[in-house]
């Protein structure tokens, strides 16, 4: 893509990122989803709230139900290879979200 852009041949490209440049490309690690600073606030404060109970009765974790209200398959029509991005030396792997089909 790159190299077409740029009307080069794909080895020069790649000589040019990976020698001058000193980049390489890097598979996106993906993530289950991002959470909002409100979100993960929240998150924060259930959890006190859970744990504030449990402290004043040892029986109350006996009296949590649990479930899952909702099944969201794993969607990603991207490839591995497809989600690969130019990063500089030194920086992470880049992240992607996990889109679910809804």
């Amino acid at each position: 893509m790159i190299a077409e852009s740029l009307n080069m041949s794909v080895g020069s490209v790649f000589t040019i990122m990976t020698e001058d440049l000193k980049k390489k490309k890097l598979c996106a690690r993906f993530v289950p989803h991002t959470l909002t600073t409100e979100q993960k606030e929240h998150r924060i404060a259930s959890s006190e709230d859970l744990i504030a109970a449990a402290d004043e009765d040892p029986n109350f974790l006996k009296t949590i139900v649990t479930g899952d209200e909702s099944w969201c398959p794993e969607y990603d029509p991207e490839t591995k290879r497809q989600s690969l991005e130019w990063t500089s030396l030194g920086k992470g792997r880049p992240m992607k979200v996990r889109a679910s089909k809804s």
